[in-house]
């Protein structure tokens, strides 16, 4: 079993001259323990490389193979270059891998199975990263290495002319913008849907009152501010907030489910069970750190409509997130499509709109504002027939219409799926892309600077403006677009 393993070690090894410090460096090391260490990371990369099954949520970090870092840890680094905080950011950083790690070792055909992978990737993990935080040079290193590379590609942009092809994409997203805003305008109307109408909600069971929510934010690790939860209040926060979904309903394509392998070539959706993933996120607003509850449903496909219909294809979805006070009160929402399609904002009264810097950028589209939430209160979301555009949000209170119960499932069971003949596999590629889902848009859309514009794609690569740059995981996305007021 460990004969391929052991050959790929030999094939990399040759490569050492390309890999940065302080990783090189102990490939060299007179320890045999460390330097058996870091060959045995080189081998596992190469073995992770060549099964195809890199996991791309958190970036790797060069020189560093047990850390990989994210958009919120690399807005951390200024205060984690103190002394007293940069044993906790690693750590972070440091999770943040075993996470990426434990998907990968599992995704690896039985062929190339690594035995012992997640012991022996805590364990040299824990022995480079003693070595590495003896060296003066650390936290230089990081500063440059933690950086995220945003989603765009440069290079489609500079071929694409997109100084001048974005002037006709800024009159297809204002027209977007309107049609949306009507949209919403429509549904606040009145006027009774013109589709039947299945309602789904979270099952009923425990949640914690605002001040129960406030002390639980409270507990979060004071120096970076990240939650330390165990299973059971995970998920009664997440209950807490979690949204009631109003769909219109004319096939089976409006139904959510649960994602599964089958012989396709991407996932399915089991619609027997409805189902919403769960994500804990982070931003940071004025050197602090807020809570964010990610809430995503997914359809089977988003069908086609007409002749030529560039937005159809596999799988479709809807991203709906929550960013808390310290206090435990919602201060803005905003959702997005798993393709980082859609991108609008709703804020509540505590959150006030700043102007864009370049008014020529996609910055914070707002169809609706949203008042202040209260304890008996959730959010209710309209959700529109094939295109699942979000086309009404609002506030409810009580027990409401009848519903049907989702079930809740943490997103990153998506990161590593059973197949039907056995083994596990990733919904997402290499490139985080959900295979299978591409949209005929790619081939008009690409000058902005997207690579595949429209394809499900995986957290942590969703680039969601055609003009400027804008991710969803911004660690400042809202900071640079709202002014909030904190309790």
């Amino acid at each position: 079993m460990m004969r391929w393993f052991a050959a790929a070690a030999v094939l990399t090894l040759g490569a050492c001259a390309t890999v940065q410090p302080p990783q090189s460096l102990h490939l060299q090391a007179p320890d045999g323990g460390v330097r058996d260490c870091a060959q045995w990371f080189q081998s596992l990369d190469a073995a992770v490389d060549t099964a195809g099954v890199r996991d791309r949520e958190a970036a790797t970090v060069a020189g560093f193979p047990y850390l990989r870092s994210t958009r919120f840890l690399a807005a951390l680094m200024p205060a984690a270059g103190t002394d007293a905080l940069q044993p906790t950011w690693l750590d972070q950083l440091r999770a943040t891998d075993l996470q990426a790690r434990a998907a990968e070792l599992r995704n690896l055909p039985a062929a190339q199975m690594v035995e012992n992978g997640p012991a022996m990737v805590q364990r040299c993990g824990t022995l480079l990263m003693a070595r590495d935080l003896a060296d003066p040079a650390l936290p230089e290193l990081l500063m440059e290495r933690v950086q995220v590379a945003d989603a765009y590609s440069d290079g489609l942009r500079i071929i694409g002319l997109y100084g001048l092809t974005r002037i006709p994409f800024a009159k297809g997203v204002a027209q977007w913008h309107a049609e949306a805003k009507a949209m919403f305008d429509h549904s606040r109307s009145g006027v009774e849907s013109a589709h039947p109408i299945e309602r789904y909600a979270p099952a009923k069971g425990p949640r914690y009152t605002r001040v129960e929510v406030a002390g639980l934010l409270a507990r979060a690790d004071p120096a970076l501010g990240v939650l330390q939860l165990n299973v059971a209040e995970e998920a009664r926060l997440f209950a807490t907030y979690a949204p009631l979904f109003e769909v219109e309903t004319t096939g089976d394509f409006d139904r959510p489910g649960v994602l599964r392998w089958s012989e396709a070539k991407h996932p399915v959706v089991d619609i027997q069970l409805p189902t919403v993933y769960q994500r804990l996120a982070y931003t940071r607003y004025g050197g602090r750190t807020l809570v964010q509850l990610v809430y995503t449903m997914w359809f089977g496909e988003r069908p086609v409509d007409k002749s030529f219909d560039i937005l159809a294809g596999g799988l479709d979805g809807l991203v709906w997130r929550v960013t808390l006070a310290p206090n435990g009160e919602p201060l803005v929402f905003d959702t997005m499509h798993p393709c980082g399609c859609y991108h609008m904002f709703f804020p509540t009264p505590l959150a006030t709109a700043q102007p864009a810097p370049n008014p020529g950028d996609e910055w914070a589209f707002i169809p609706a504002m949203l008042p202040r939430l209260k304890d008996d209160e959730q959010m209710r979301l309209r959700i529109a027939t094939r295109s699942h555009y979000l086309i009404d949000v609002g506030v409810q209170s009580g027990a409401g219409t009848a519903a049907r119960d989702y079930a809740v499932l943490d997103e990153n069971e998506l990161r590593s799926l059973p197949l039907p003949g056995g083994g596990y596999r990733s919904i997402y590629g290499t490139d985080a892309l959900v295979q299978g889902t591409e949209r005929g848009e790619r081939f008009l859309f690409w000058p902005m600077g997207i690579p595949s514009a429209g394809a499900m794609r995986q957290w942590g690569n969703h680039a969601t403006a055609f003009l400027g740059r804008r991710h969803f995981d911004d660690a400042d996305l809202l900071e640079r677009r709202f002014q909030l007021t904190l309790h």
